[in-house]
């Protein structure tokens, strides 16, 4: 095999939740360019159908699932139908997640918990499903966030405590499955890219924080979604329990 042709995903069926808008729509269209078979999860579902006529644009297949990872069986049921059409799943990339920011002393018992929910214990459920399914040579790539290793100035407890739990996440499910079942399980730790969150971000914070980023600006989605490639293909193959910023430098700064 070439070394290009290590990158290619032809004949592989991936899984994206959060797929229905930001970089979760990045994440489906880079995995479709590349050969790979898109499932689609979101709870969102009616946004969905936009995403699936990037994907089939490309040549691919692509099947919509409403989806609400918070839920076990919202889980399971996206890998059986994931199952059902295409018989197979080779790659999970965990996008689905939310953020809030919201001072620690008067964040709600409440907003706390839907954070983790979906963050972390979403992502937890997809990777259980998805395991039981997924043969050797399979790739997990969890979404984390710069977040989740260093802050970012905003009252977001909640959410840095969801990513550097994936964080340890990732390298338990590592250590667990890649000598076991032959799964490799990473993280992408994005810094600034443009996302329904950063559309949240007070006025001028942006600006402010990107003089923290060596790169000096905010990172193209496709910029991460050829990274989420890489981490999903077998140009990866020996890459495992890693958290693999991609944030123009932020975390050296």
């Amino acid at each position: 095999m070439s070394l290009p042709d290590l990158f290619r995903l032809d004949d592989k069926v991936a899984i994206v939740t959060g797929a229905s808008s930001g970089l979760g729509v990045a994440f489906a269209q880079g995995l479709a360019e590349a050969g790979a078979d898109v499932v689609l999860g979101a709870r969102r579902v009616e946004r969905l159908a936009d995403t699936a006529r990037l994907v089939e644009g490309g040549g691919r297949r692509a099947l919509a699932v409403a989806t609400d990872v918070s839920a076990p069986e919202d889980c399971q049921r996206l890998v059986d139908a994931a199952m059902a059409e295409f018989g197979r799943v080779d790659i999970l990339v965990n996008n689905a997640g939310i953020g809030t920011a919201v001072p620690a002393s008067r964040e709600k018992p409440e907003q706390f918990r839907q954070v983790i929910d979906v963050n972390l214990n979403g992502a937890y459920w997809m990777a259980q499903a998805c395991g039981r399914v997924m043969a050797p040579g399979s790739s997990i790539i969890n979404v984390s966030s710069v977040l989740g290793i260093t802050t970012g100035g905003l009252p977001q407890a909640a959410y840095s405590a969801s990513k550097a739990g994936l964080n340890g996440l990732t390298r338990d499910l590592a250590q667990q499955w890649m000598g076991r079942k032959g799964i490799r399980v990473n993280s992408v730790a994005p810094g600034f890219f443009t996302s329904e969150m950063t559309d949240t971000y007070p006025d001028g914070y942006l600006d402010l924080a990107l003089q923290r980023v060596p790169a000096g600006r905010k990172g193209d989605p496709r910029e991460l979604a050829a990274t989420v490639v890489f981490l999903a293909s077998d140009a990866a193959g020996y890459v495992t329990g890693q958290t693999l910023p991609v944030d123009g430098g932020m975390t050296i700064a």
